[in-house]
């Protein structure tokens, strides 16, 4: 992995009296600004070029504005968090990994904490800290940062990248790097632009879809709970034709919505819920009772029963406020009932709807609402080791742009700072002879 030392002064870093490569990166996300920012520390005039007013908008509101940065979870669990496409990340991650990134951020004054599930956040929980510490660092790097630019294309010579065609002309460059993001989230910039850039340059893409995206779902019912956040919910993925056995499941957080169901749960299960969303709907099944069995309940319930309060008093005590008007629909008990009066059978309803709150995901939100975007330029026309196209030389991609997603919990933003980490220095070290 990098250190400070090695990060600053690489062993083929260019020296003085050498003539300086000029390495144009594209995209002013995490990954344009780590490639960006290790290009310059390699010894490159580095200039990175970003459509909108400023960088790291997208950045700025990851992780609901705290910026999940990262994962403690080790570099195998990383790497199975990309699945099918993971093995293509061990080179990046070998070069520049979750401790390099912390390093880096605290050397500009963020600190970080952990919390549920690995996840990694600023102290200060602002993700607008990780971007000023980015902004510091190109700057005190010597990165040229150009607002306001809007490549069109990449400018390719006898097989070789040697500019960005912009408006009013090209920029000439060495090396390009193409770190544009995806097609979610279209007004922080994140507009497909790499797709086009890469299709002319004779890459062939991986037809954009919504990776972690909030579910549509059939039922009314769930529409009344809109703004319900459940806490310590598990939530599993249960396909018809695979049987009863869900095939997934998620513990955490969820919340309702106007359209169906979203949330950290939701958004990871949505990643494999897409495959078979696209052949007919799928169930997700709600426990909100994990740490209690079927059996358990029942002993609470026969015990508690024995009161004259009425079913929907009682259930205040067990749910939300908000889900028990709902809660007692389902179960098609009256909340006016005193729960002294309910059957073994009522009971049995009331037991299995805890454990199983079923809901018919019938479609994901768009590609514009995803989180994440799945597909891109296929990982098979990329060198894992340089993030340089196997197609055009001299061109690197890095990011969200390529054909990887992970599920939620900071594995694709550090997937985005090691392939920006990796591309960089990889632009500036093999794309001029020295």
């Amino acid at each position: 992995m990098a250190n400070d030392e090695n990060r600053q002064t690489p062993a083929n870093a260019i020296g003085d009296g050498m003539s300086r490569p000029k390495v144009i990166v594209i995209g002013g996300g995490p990954a344009g600004m780590m490639a960006a920012g290790r290009a310059a520390e390699c010894g490159a005039e580095s200039v990175l070029l970003e459509k909108g007013p400023k960088p790291g908008r997208k950045l700025r509101i990851c992780g609901k504005g705290r910026g999940n940065v990262t994962n403690t979870a080790d570099m195998q669990a990383f790497v199975e968090a990309f699945s099918p496409n993971g093995k293509f990340l061990y080179g990046a991650f070998s070069r520049f990994f979750r401790d390099d990134l912390l390093d880096l951020l605290l050397s500009y004054a963020v600190e970080t904490k952990i919390e549920r599930g690995g996840r990694i956040f600023p102290t200060s929980d602002k993700a607008a800290d990780i971007v000023a510490a980015l902004e510091r660092w190109m700057s005190s790097v010597g990165v040229q940062v150009r607002t306001g630019f809007t490549a069109k294309s990449i400018a390719v010579d006898s097989g070789k990248a040697v500019g960005v065609a912009v408006h009013g002309g090209t920029m000439n460059a060495d090396a390009v790097v193409i770190a544009t993001g995806g097609a979610s989230y279209p007004t922080t910039g994140s507009t497909g632009d790499g797709y086009d850039m890469a299709r002319q340059a004779g890459h062939t893409i991986i037809t954009p879809e919504p990776a972690l995206s909030a579910m549509v779902v059939a039922e009314e019912w769930a529409r009344d709970l809109q703004g319900l956040s459940l806490r310590n919910v598990k939530a599993s993925l249960v396909v018809d034709q695979l049987g009863t056995k869900p095939i997934a499941s998620e513990f955490g957080e969820m919340i309702f919505t106007h359209f169906g169901i979203s949330g950290p749960i939701v958004l990871t299960l949505s990643r494999i819920a897409r495959t078979y969303l696209a052949s007919g709907s799928v169930v997700v099944s709600i426990d909100l009772k994990p740490a209690l069995s079927e059996e358990q309940l029942h002993a609470r319930f026969i015990r508690e029963f024995v009161q004259t309060t009425h079913f929907g008093n009682y259930l205040r005590g067990l749910l939300p406020r908000s889900l028990v008007d709902v809660f007692a629909y389902l179960a098609g008990i009256d909340s006016t009932q005193p729960v002294n009066t309910i059957t073994t059978r009522q009971r049995q309803r009331i037991v299995s709807l805890l454990k199983n709150i079923a809901l018919t995901a019938t479609g994901l939100r768009p590609l514009e609402e995803a989180i994440v975007t799945a597909g891109g330029v296929p990982t098979r026309e990329i060198d894992s080791k340089t993030m340089m196209s196997t197609i055009v030389d001299d061109l690197y991609f890095a990011g969200e742009v390529i054909d990887i997603d992970a599920q939620t919990g900071g594995f694709n933003l550090q997937a985005a700072f090691s392939t920006g980490y990796v591309a960089g220095e990889s632009a500036a070290l093999t794309s001029h002879s020295f």
